[in-house]
């Protein structure tokens, strides 16, 4: 049985604390591989129009094509609607049963949980890691009682989750503090500032300077 995590994002674009998340969380919770899931669109942010859905998958596969256990998945930007993530965690169970599946989350994506559709069930569909950022103040009293009680504080611990049992867990980390925002770099994109650079692998700043990504 692998343990295999899987975050979902718009990663627009992937930068330097996403790929500090994929790298501390396979230490911490000893896993196998760690799979970057780019959304065609989230379906809950209707109000917000994403850069192409294939110019951030190039972007993440130029990010992470040398790391061995980091890889990026096309199920979400391939099917023919655009999915909701209970769709996308039952294709996952269908089809990779035999594994123990983490689902990945950032801070804003939790505390904004609700607003998913079934909500309730996708924290049941998979263990979760909530992965927290400097200045993103992360709480549980917008959840459920029963859901508090599947909730495990990793925050301020090094500790490593060797195993999970039956029971759907949700684990908060703060395993990685690099507050790092995409909205930030678009702007400094926008704005001529160069300091976008460093937040970014240099085969991403490439990418975005060649094709004019958020100009």
């Amino acid at each position: 049985m692998k343990r295999i995590a899987y975050y979902g994002g718009s990663f627009d674009p992937v930068h330097r604390g996403h790929l500090a998340s994929g790298a501390a969380l396979i230490g911490q919770f000893e896993l196998d591989e760690f799979v970057y899931i780019p959304a065609f669109h989230a379906p809950h942010k209707v109000r917000l129009k994403p850069t192409s859905a294939y110019d951030r998958y190039a972007m993440l596969c130029l990010a992470t094509q040398d790391e061995k256990k980091q890889t990026v998945s096309r199920i979400e930007i391939e099917m023919p609607e655009r999915p909701f993530t209970v769709e996308t965690l039952a294709r996952i169970n269908n089809e990779r049963h035999d594994d123990q599946s983490f689902f990945v989350m950032g801070a804003d994506s939790w505390m904004d949980i609700r607003t998913w559709r079934d909500w309730e069930t996708v924290l049941t569909m998979a263990n979760h890691i909530v992965v927290t950022r400097p200045g993103v103040d992360v709480t549980t009293n917008h959840v459920t009682e029963q859901i508090r009680g599947s909730i495990v504080d990793l925050r301020g611990s090094n500790e490593t989750v060797h195993s999970s049992d039956e029971r759907r867990r949700i684990y908060l980390t703060d395993a990685v503090n690099l507050d790092i925002s995409g909205t930030e770099i678009r702007r400094k994109v926008r704005d001529g500032d160069a300091s976008w650079g460093d937040d970014v692998t240099p085969e991403v700043a490439n990418y975005i300077e060649k094709y004019q990504i958020y100009k």
